[in-house]
């Protein structure tokens, strides 16, 4: 399973008690008050990891809680501070007030590091009020609560290239073909259930390029048919959009009628997503009847250009690669 979506109930720790104590030793049996503070409590912190690929560990475990700080002690001794509790996230995670559903943070950068609650201050011992009016004080002051709060993570994939495409149009192959990617591949509709993202690698030109495959989209996914918003948020922070058009129309579709859908979905899920740059390629062309989907969508979108591959013989891969790198640069 793949969980990109969980709500959690986070706490930080409380501050000690400050402590209340006076010196009392042989010859000194009215020493001065010597009452330590209280540690500060844990704070709890959000760190993003290259290394995490999804929610899983907080959708098994929904509370996480950092340590008390330790009361003060007599002699002077302050209590001890707790322990931070660090919460190691996936890169793109998306965190949101429970209630209000306010956008807290982002974190997108491997190791950034976001203070989501501070722990509480510790209490004050008795010998931080002594004075030359009050020397025997008997007044310390308790640990602050610290800070909780419910909160729901959402995971946005982050990549350069995002594949879209209905169910079937082959895109897992093609990611397969181009990337070190490695997701199931089957003759079914919805072989994939998650997102997966694949390296592409530019020896010539010392670069890389990331390419995600989201899950097959359907009609209405803009409406959160099927599970529209959990695959349509992971195209969000693409830089590039790649629609893959199945020209054998394996599933009676007109794949000129599936490319109108598929902007029609974007677009009515976020607006944004209708100004980002995206490239079309024409998958199977190793199948009949596939030339004359590619010249009726020239007529019908004559400033868009068509790239027919072939993901399964790699018909036209090192075209489509050239092309995903220019319009990136």
């Amino acid at each position: 399973m793949f969980f990109d979506e969980t709500k959690v109930f986070l706490k930080a720790g409380n501050g000690g008690d400050g402590c209340m104590s006076f010196l009392r030793q042989k010859y000194m049996p009215k020493g001065g008050p010597n009452g330590g503070n209280g540690g500060k409590g844990g704070d709890l912190i959000l760190q993003a990891d290259e290394n995490v690929s999804d929610l899983r560990n907080y959708h098994f475990k929904k509370h996480w809680k950092a340590k008390n700080g330790e009361p003060g002690r007599g002699s002077d001794q302050n209590g001890r501070g707790g322990d931070p509790c660090v919460l190691k996230v996936p890169m793109g995670t998306e965190v949101r007030e429970m209630h209000s559903g306010d956008l807290i943070c982002e974190l997108l950068v491997h190791d950034q590091e976001i203070l989501l609650l501070e722990g509480g201050k510790g209490g004050r011992g008795n010998a931080t009020f002594k004075s030359s009016i009050n020397q025997t004080p008997r007044q310390f002051t308790e640990g602050k609560i610290g800070m909780e709060g419910e909160y729901k993570f959402t995971l946005k994939t982050i990549a350069d290239i995002g594949l879209v495409g209905f169910p079937n149009a082959g895109k897992s192959t093609l990611l397969n073909v181009m990337s070190n990617a490695t997701p199931k591949i089957d003759s079914y509709p919805f072989t994939t259930l998650v997102p997966t993202v694949g390296v592409i690698d530019y020896p010539d030109e010392f670069k890389t390029l990331t390419m995600a495959d989201v899950p097959g989209l359907i009609e209405g996914a803009a409406e959160n048919r099927g599970l529209g918003h959990r695959f349509l948020r992971h195209v969000e922070r693409c830089q590039l959009l790649l629609f893959l058009l199945d020209l054998a129309a394996t599933d009676g579709r007109n794949p000129c009628d599936d490319f109108e859908h598929l902007r029609n979905e974007l677009i009515e899920y976020d607006p944004s997503l209708g100004q980002k740059p995206f490239l079309v390629a024409g998958n199977k062309i190793d199948e009949e009847s596939t030339d004359q989907y590619v010249r009726e969508f020239n007529q019908r979108f004559p400033g868009i250009e068509i790239i027919p591959i072939s993901a399964v013989l790699e018909e036209n891969i090192s075209l489509l690669r050239k092309k995903l790198i220019e319009e990136l640069n």
